[in-house]
């Protein structure tokens, strides 16, 4: 069993010994690293992550106290427009990386690698997250796939790159794989757990777990020692982690059954703008306290 293991097993859903240290509710102001998402998870303790696409947001979830923010390329969907993350370029996460950055004190920053940026191989994977370690100044990328990603991911952590995996359902993937649950049944389930320790052998600090199966996950994390990050896995992983549009209500249409629901600001935006507009026509705004004389 590994120590991981163990320590979830004695203490499985207390707040760590000493909280001050604890990467949501502590007191420290510096940048969270690796080493205290490591020493989080050796006390047993649990943690958020949401995304990030720009500085406002960004400084608003950094005053939470939310303690890791992804700059994913699921901003294709939520922020740009396009209809999967597919297209979403090198240039326009370096650019929204560098916002989320600016925009918070605290939090580490971890981006993701688009598709197309570290598919050919080590030396571009290294490449393009160099950039963004040097332009944007994340703390940490992400990039997708368990043993086909393994050399990728072995060669930026030997660069000094920290690296945060990400297996199950890889939405770069999604013209292959479409979007449904990964590692069901035991051929697949025992391709993630390949997938698992393949990411974490080649030095990658946490990985994500996304739309797998809840006890499947729950093994992933008993056998890994390094964090997992659950979304769409159940409660068994270190971490969870949303796409905020999602959390906080702002997406339209149909979300994700795994996703819950903590405000509706799509409604507060659109009774803001209509009040707005409503006042322009008719007269009322600008009053005279909104007027210079």
């Amino acid at each position: 069993m590994s120590l991981q293991a163990a320590q979830n097993q004695s203490s499985p859903a207390g707040p760590p010994t000493d909280s001050s240290k604890a990467l949501y509710g502590g007191k420290s102001t510096r940048r969270i690293t690796v080493h205290d998402i490591a020493a989080a998870t050796e006390r047993g303790e649990k943690w958020p992550m949401l995304t990030a696409y720009d500085a406002m947001t960004a400084s608003v979830f950094d005053e939470a106290g939310i303690p890791v923010m992804l700059v994913g390329d699921s901003m294709g969907n939520v922020h740009l427009g396009y209809e999967t993350t597919v297209p979403v370029t090198m240039d326009e996460i370096a650019m929204l990386s560098a916002a989320v950055v600016r925009g918070t004190k605290r939090a580490m920053v971890v981006a993701d690698l688009p598709f197309g940026s570290y598919q050919e191989g080590p030396v571009q994977a290294l490449r393009n997250a160099t950039r963004l370690v040097k332009e944007s100044g994340v703390g940490a990328v992400k990039l997708e796939g368990g043993e086909r990603s393994h050399e990728q991911i072995r060669l930026l952590v030997e660069a000094g790159i920290p690296v945060m995996g990400h297996i199950g359902l890889t939405p770069q993937s999604v013209n292959a794989m479409g979007y449904r649950v990964q590692g069901r049944g035991e051929e697949a389930a025992q391709q993630l757990l390949r997938d698992a320790k393949a990411v974490q052998d080649a030095g990658a600090f946490a990985v994500v777990l996304e739309l797998v199966p809840a006890e499947l996950a729950a093994e992933v994390t008993r056998t890994l020692h390094i964090p997992t990050v659950g979304i769409g896995a159940g409660a068994g992983t270190d971490a969870q982690v949303l796409v905020y549009t999602d959390m906080v209500g702002l997406t339209g249409g149909k979300v994700p059954r795994f996703t819950k629901q903590y405000a509706d600001l799509r409604k507060v935006l659109g009774d803001a703008a209509k009040e707005f507009a409503d006042e322009v026509v008719g007269g009322t705004f600008p009053a005279a306290e909104h007027t210079f004389h």
